[in-house]
């Protein structure tokens, strides 16, 4: 067995980090347009497609997802719809769940 030299395995290290981060983008990018149909339809608005644009827009304000949170809260606000951010946290969680077992199929 032939073996690998430092900078053959920094190659391999830095191709496997590539593509678990774009794997991660995926999964994210998923998240937030599963997350903006489910809020869509509980705002009642009907532009799915604009307000998945606004969610994942919201989501390169900073990193993490709290902007994500921070944004449907004042749209849930807004719209007079109470909701806890908890409850927001845990459905962010099962759809962030979700999306990784979609992007896994892939």
């Amino acid at each position: 067995m032939a073996s690998l030299s430092f900078s053959d395995r920094e190659k391999a290290f830095e191709a496997a980090f590539v593509r678990q981060e774009a794997a991660r983008f995926r999964t994210v990018a998923r998240r937030n347009r599963m997350l903006a149909a489910w809020a869509a339809d509980l705002l009642g608005r009907e532009d799915e497609d604009v307000f998945a644009s606004e969610v994942i827009a919201a989501d390169f304000s900073k990193a993490g997802e709290e902007d994500v949170l921070r944004k449907l809260m004042r749209d849930f606000e807004h719209a007079g719809i109470s909701i806890e951010e908890e409850a927001l946290r845990m459905k962010m969680h099962a759809l962030m769940q979700a999306a990784s077992q979609q992007v896994d199929v892939e």
